[in-house]
C-alpha cells in the first residue's frame, strides 16, 4: 500500500471515529454537554500518525551516495496528565518500519524500524472551551531495532536523544469524548554505521509527525 493510500485511510478512520462519536449522542455537537479540561485529569487517546523524515544522509565512502528514509503511517497511543488546568504532561507511544533507498549509485539499503518515545510539556489555551488549541515541547529518545542491511554487509543505526515541539487542538464532543488533530516536529540525529562500523553516514531524520484521532478524559 502507498504512503498516499495510507495517510488517506489514517484520515478516514480519524474522521469515521470522530462521526461515530457524534452519532452516539442524541445531542447535537455544538450542544452536548462536555467535561472541561482540569488539573488532575488523565487522558488516553488512539491516533493514526504520519511520521515524514525529512533526512539529509550522506555517505563518505560509497562516491557522494545519498539515503531517503521512505514514509510510514502508524497507529498511536498517547497519554496526557493536566498538572493545572492549562499545563499538562504528554507521552506518546508508537513504532514504525522505514525503507532506506540509495541514491548515486543507487543501492537497496534495507530498512529499519523506529521506536520514538516523546515527552513534552504542554500549554492548553482555553481549557475551559470546547474547542481547545495547546502548543508543546519535550524530548525524544528513538530506539532503531529489526534493521535489514539490503545489499549492504552490515547496516546499524544508533540510538539517541533529540527534541520535539507539537501544536494541536482538542474538541469536545460529548461528556469525556474529544476529537485531536496534532502535528509534531522531532529533531533527531543519528550514526548509520555500515559493514560492521567500517563506513559511517550522518543521517538527520527530522521527521514530522501527524496524527489525527479520539480521546477519552478520566
Amino acid at each position: 500500500m502507498s504512503f498516499k493510500s495510507k495517510l488517506l485511510g489514517t484520515a478516514l478512520l480519524g474522521g469515521m471515529m470522530a462521526a461515530s462519536l457524534v452519532a452516539a449522542n442524541p445531542a447535537s455537537a455544538q450542544t452536548a454537554e462536555f467535561k472541561t479540561k482540569q488539573a488532575g485529569d488523565f487522558v488516553i487517546r488512539a491516533r493514526g500518525i504520519a511520521m515524514v523524515p525529512d533526512e539529509d544522509t550522506y555517505d563518505d565512502t560509497i562516491g557522494t551516495g545519498e539515503g531517503k528514509l521512505n514514509n510510514d503511517v502508524v497507529p498511536e497511543v498517547d497519554f496526557s496528565y493536566f498538572v493545572t488546568d492549562n499545563i499538562a504532561l504528554e507521552l506518546i507511544a508508537a513504532t514504525t518500519q522505514h525503507d532506506l533507498d540509495w541514491s548515486n549509485p543507487s543501492l537497496d539499503a534495507g530498512s529499519v524500524r523506529l521506536l520514538p518515545p516523546t515527552l513534552t510539556l504542554q500549554y492548553h489555551f482555553m481549557p475551559e472551551s470546547r474547542w481547545s488549541p495547546y502548543v508543546g515541547a519535550g524530548i525524544n529518545y528513538t530506539f532503531f531495532y529489526d534493521s535489514k542491511p539490503g545489499q549492504f554487509g552490515s547496516v546499524k543505526y544508533d540510538d539517541g536523544f533529540g527534541y520535539a515541539f507539537q501544536a494541536g487542538f482538542d474538541y469536545a464532543i460529548s461528556g469525556p469524548w474529544s476529537v485531536n488533530l496534532d502535528v509534531k516536529k522531532i529533531f533527531l540525529d543519528t550514526d548509520v554505521n555500515i559493514d560492521n562500523g567500517s563506513n559511517t553516514s550522518k543521517a538527520h531524520l527530522d521527521p514530522w509527525v501527524f496524527g489525527v484521532g479520539v480521546g477519552y478524559r478520566f
